[in-house]
C-alpha cells in the first residue's frame, strides 16, 4: 500500500507535508532538509552540476527560516506566560464558552497550553482577558491604651 504525499506548502513561516492517505501533517526540519540536499546532490546531472553557491543559499534560507519559527515559538511561550494569574474567556468550541484564572502553562506538541481550572487549553482559544480580580487581605491592629490614674 503506498501513499501519495502532496506538495509541500508555506503556512506562517513552518512547512508542511500532507500524507493524503492518513491526512496528518508533518513539519520538516532541518533533517529533512538534509536529506533531500543529499539526495538532490547524488541525482544529479553530472554534466550540469548544481553550483555550490546555490546549495549555500538555500541552507542559509533554511536556517533563517528555522530561527524564524524557533523566535516565534519563543514569542508564543512569553504571550501564555503573560497570562498566568489573568482572568481569560475561552471558546471551547463553536457552542461552548469557558472562563477562569490561568494557572500555569504547559508544552503540548511543542506549542504552549494555559491551565485554566486543570484544564490545558490552547492559547489561540482565548477570546478575552482581565487582571484577576483583586484579593484583600486585611489586618486589624489593635492598640491598646492603658491609663495611670492616680488619687
Amino acid at each position: 500500500m503506498s501513499s501519495t504525499i502532496t506538495p509541500v506548502t508555506s503556512n506562517a513561516g513552518s512547512m508542511y507535508a500532507t500524507d493524503a492517505l492518513s491526512g496528518s501533517a508533518k513539519s520538516l526540519d532541518q533533517n529533512d532538509f538534509l536529506k533531500l540536499l543529499v539526495t538532490q546532490i547524488q541525482y544529479q546531472d553530472p554534466m550540469n552540476p548544481k553550483s555550490d553557491t546555490d546549495m549555500a543559499s538555500q541552507m542559509a534560507q533554511f536556517t533563517s527560516l528555522q530561527q524564524s519559527s524557533q523566535m516565534s515559538s519563543s514569542l508564543s511561550m512569553m504571550q501564555a506566560n503573560s497570562l498566568v494569574g489573568s482572568l481569560v474567556s475561552l471558546q471551547v468550541d463553536s457552542k461552548t464558552q469557558t472562563s477562569g484564572l490561568v494557572s500555569g502553562v504547559t508544552m503540548n506538541n511543542g506549542k504552549p497550553q494555559i491551565m485554566v481550572g486543570g484544564t490545558a487549553y490552547d492559547v489561540s482559544q482565548v477570546i478575552a482577558v482581565a487582571p484577576a480580580p483583586a484579593t484583600t487581605t486585611s489586618t486589624t491592629t489593635g492598640t491598646s491604651t492603658t491609663a495611670n490614674q492616680t488619687n
